[in-house]
Order: structure tokens, then C-alpha cells, then sequence
């Protein structure tokens, strides 16, 4: 299903097209030719003074460590996302052989919204999420204090909102997509005059 953005002007196809989707096809794989791809694009994000603080716990639909993120997710999360490809978590590391690292959470941020629109231009869906455990991904995988995992990433192939099973969730998947206007978006001069007109 395809909910491109009603943009104000032409952007990107893949901005266009990102959103955040929860029926996945519980049939497809996520390769893993495309899980490098995700992850080189991921790679290549800008950060503070290049300190590169993202990293990714990255797991396969059946294996153990795709699992063990399912587990980490709440159950509202949970009830969606095991029909997912792949799921990852993503990680800021905060310090480094200098000490902190500036901006890691902001590194981690990019890095993650390259990955998501990577997977849009290889015609996969992405959803992130704020719904689980730190500290149960903590346990699981052994994070040193330094790592802080703040997002985790379903991604897959879409399936029809109908495997949602739940009215709430297929209303949900199927309601167009909205954004404030660019008028109460970007300003100038003062907060609140729009910079555009």
C-alpha cells in the first residue's frame, strides 16, 4: 500500500514514500544483501566530527537475536511487528577514546532515517519505535554502560492492512497521512511568522 506525502512542492520519491507502516508480510525475507544495503546507508550518515555513534543489533525473522529484540518490544508493538523481515535496534554510543561523544543521540538519528529511506527506495517497509525495553536489551545482548539503545526498526515487505486483524490498527494503517503546514513548520523573523508564504 503506498500513502505517498501531499507535498507543497516535489521532494524526494523516497521521502514521499516513507511511512511508517505495521502490516508486513510474514511470508517475506529480508536478504541479506538488503540488510547491508540498510546498513551501509546507515553507515554513511553524517555525525559530529565524524564519530560514527550509531550502531545496530540487527536480527532475521527466526533467528535468536530477532527474537530477543520481539521480546524487548511492549505487547502493543509486539502484536504487529513479529510478521517483520528484520528487526533492529539502534544504538547511540555516547563515549569513545576521547570521552563523550557530542550529539550521539542526533548521530544515531540520521544514521536511522538513512536506513529507513534506504529500505523505501528498495521498495521495503520500515517502521520505527519508541515502544520497548532498554533495559531488557540491555540484559539480552550485553551492552557495555556506553551503549544506549533508543529505537528499534521493524522492517519487511507490506501486506494488506487486513493481517492487522484488529479494526483499530487496519483503521489506523489505512487513515491518510497528515502533517502540519509548512507555515506552522518554518519561521522567520520571529517564532510563529512563517518563513515562506
Amino acid at each position: 500500500m503506498r500513502k505517498t506525502a501531499d507535498t507543497s512542492v516535489p521532494v524526494s520519491p523516497a521521502v514521499a514514500e516513507r511511512w511508517s507502516p505495521r502490516a508486513f508480510d510474514a511470508t517475506a525475507e529480508v536478504s541479506p544483501k538488503e540488510l547491508t544495503t540498510l546498513l551501509e546507508a546507515a553507515r554513511w550518515a553524517p555525525s559530529f566530527g565524524n564519530t560514527q555513534p550509531a550502531r545496530y543489533l540487527v536480527g532475521r525473522r527466526g533467528d535468536t537475536t530477532f527474537a530477543g529484540i520481539l521480546a524487548a518490544l511492549n505487547s502493543g508493538n509486539q502484536a504487529w511487528a513479529f510478521r517483520a523481515g528484520a528487526l533492529l535496534v539502534g544504538v547511540a554510543v555516547t563515549t569513545n577514546e576521547k570521552g563523550e561523544v557530542p550529539y550521539a543521540e542526533y548521530g544515531l538519528g540520521l544514521a536511522s532515517e538513512n536506513l529507513v529511506l534506504q529500505a523505501v527506495d528498495l521498495g521495503l517497509i520500515a517502521h520505527q519505535m519508541a515502544g520497548f525495553s532498554a533495559d531488557a536489551i540491555r540484559a539480552s545482548f550485553g551492552l557495555p554502560d556506553a551503549a544506549v539503545p533508543l529505537v528499534a526498526i521493524a522492517v519487511g515487505h507490506a501486506a494488506d492492512a487486513a493481517v492487522l486483524e484488529d479494526e483499530r490498527r487496519i483503521e489506523r494503517e489505512l487513515k491518510e497521512r497528515q502533517r502540519i503546514p509548512l507555515a506552522e513548520f518554518a519561521f522567520s523573523g520571529e517564532w510563529g511568522k512563517p518563513a515562506l508564504d
